[in-house]
């Protein structure tokens, strides 16, 4: 069991933030530059007979 919890353990681990936490009302409201990327996948499977 311990083996199986080990993984997971990692990866939460992994995923952490360093430093303190800060309240939403402490960060400083400034533009963030990104980029985003949406949009959608169709895929369709046709069956001739």
């Amino acid at each position: 069991m311990t083996l199986r919890l080990l993984p997971v353990l990692f990866l939460l681990t992994a995923c952490g933030v360093d430093g303190a936490p800060v309240r939403p009302s402490d960060v400083e409201d400034k533009p963030q530059s990104a980029v985003t990327l949406s949009g959608s996948v169709e895929v369709g499977i046709a069956r001739t007979d």
